[in-house]
């Protein structure tokens, strides 16, 4: 029988740092790294809400992080500066271009380089897709996705459950994930290896016809 390793706070801050180093997204000269009992904490700042996002996604990779605080500032440089009206535009053509966005449903605000997305999808995935397209254009800050989801039938919450089951077998293979189903709301428990696994299973739930919402109460690590 095999045993883990409980991994060290000097250990998992080494391999953010060799995870955001390798990432070619990233530029982590001016990003901090700090770890505490496996919860990481990013400082310092960026040149673009992508590489917020990028940087976020490099800690969450690293094997022993519970937990992620990201406190990386969005600094636009002097020739990226772009107008909210710009912005604007290009938000909306993104969300056109996008086959799997029913952008005609969706109304884009922005304020200082913050995006907010308001409006109603039929899917969970459409949201995630939505904010996803946004969070990559030059100028954007930020986002607030406020866009509300109401299927188009009803939902049975045994269906779901069984089918949300399966699809975490199938993607992830592990048992250790329970779904609960409250309504159209999906709940998610147990324990997880890691936060792909926990990401996973989130867009697993999204995924399934009838949700609404999606309650995640995964723990990582163990």
């Amino acid at each position: 029988m095999t045993t883990t390793a409980v991994r060290t706070d000097a250990q998992i801050q080494r391999d953010v740092l060799d995870e955001l180093a390798w990432d070619p997204r990233v530029e982590p000269q001016e990003i901090g790294v700090s770890v505490d009992d496996g919860v990481v904490t990013l400082t310092g700042w960026v040149d673009s809400y992508a590489r917020k996002w990028a940087a976020w996604r490099c800690a969450q990779r690293v094997r022993g992080v519970r937990a992620i605080a990201d406190d990386l500032e969005v600094r636009l440089l002097g020739e990226e500066r772009y107008t909210d009206g710009d912005i604007a535009i290009a938000v909306s053509r993104a969300l056109e271009w996008d086959s799997f966005v029913p952008a005609e449903r969706l109304d884009v605000t922005v304020a200082n380089g913050w995006v907010m997305l308001r409006g109603e999808v039929e899917f969970g995935w459409q949201r995630r897709t939505a904010e996803s397209e946004v969070r990559r254009l030059r100028g954007v800050r930020g986002v607030t996705n406020l866009v509300e989801v109401r299927p188009a039938v009803r939902p049975d919450g045994e269906r779901i459950r069984r089918d949300v089951q399966r699809a975490l077998l199938r993607g992830i293979g592990t048992e250790r994930v329970t779904v609960e189903v409250d309504g159209d709301t999906v709940i998610l428990g147990g324990v997880v290896r890691s936060w792909w696994e926990r990401d996973q299973a989130e867009r697993v739930a999204w995924s399934a016809e009838g949700v609404r919402a999606v309650r995640d109460q995964l723990l990582v690590g163990g």
